[in-house]
């Protein structure tokens, strides 16, 4: 299942960075990738496991860029 976030605020890329780092490490998500520039993060990831990894994804976000707003776009 696919999920497209939007990092609103998103600081630097070393932050971006970070947070991809992050959610690959996840478990449920099958892949990964946060652009800077667009500052949407997009996953591929377990459908049965959507709520866990998304609210274990917006805490990772938080806590790297407290600053960034978290908003699923699909």
């Amino acid at each position: 299942m696919k999920r497209i976030v939007k990092l609103e605020g998103l600081c630097c890329a070393n932050c971006a960075a970070k947070i991809e780092e992050g959610v690959k490490k996840l478990s449920g998500v099958e892949s990964a990738s946060l652009s800077f520039m667009t500052q949407r993060l997009t996953m591929e990831i377990e459908e049965d496991k959507s709520e866990t990894i998304m609210e274990a994804a917006r805490k990772l976000a938080n806590k790297i860029e407290p600053e960034a707003e978290f908003k699923i776009l699909r």
